[in-house]
Order: structure tokens, then C-alpha cells, then sequence
């Protein structure tokens, strides 16, 4: 029997390769930066893994090249809330 597939996805920050679930989805949602625990939300997500390093590099450009949209400050802070220990 062949095992289940589960999805791939890369960090945006470190460029590693991890499985989709233990990964945090950002989407633009209406012009809005958004954590999406789900993964369903519409719109063009990226990845960040745990590492508090990639939290912290992920500022406005490598996530604005990534989501393909221009980040505001309060994107950014949200950003730096959502940051793990």
C-alpha cells in the first residue's frame, strides 16, 4: 500500500522544504495581510516556518515579492506580533 501524499511547501525566508501543516500561511485578503491556520483562504498566500529568525527577516520585501503586493506598517506589525519565542 502506498502511503498518503502529503503536500510540500517552502519557507519564503530559509527556502526549506516541510510539509504543508507545519507551515504558516499569510494571505492578502482585501488589501489586508492575514495568518490563515487553515489554508483555504482565497488569494496568494506564502509560507514561513517556525524559526523566530525567519519571522524576523520576513520584512517588507521578501513577503511583498512573495504575496506579489506592496506591505503597509500594520502589515508589518502584525507581523512582529505573530513572531514565535
Amino acid at each position: 500500500m502506498r502511503s498518503k501524499y502529503r503536500p510540500q511547501r517552502t519557507c519564503v525566508v530559509c527556502r526549506e522544504k516541510r510539509e504543508k501543516r507545519q507551515l504558516t500561511r499569510l494571505v492578502m485578503v482585501n488589501g489586508r495581510l492575514q495568518v490563515d491556520p487553515s489554508g483555504k483562504l482565497n488569494g496568494r498566500g506564502a509560507y514561513l516556518c517556525e524559526k523566530p529568525a525567519c519571522w524576523k527577516e520576513a520584512g517588507r520585501a521578501t513577503l511583498s515579492r512573495a504575496l506579489r503586493y506592496e506591505l503597509h506598517e500594520d502589515d508589518c506589525a502584525l507581523l512582529r506580533q505573530m513572531t514565535p519565542s
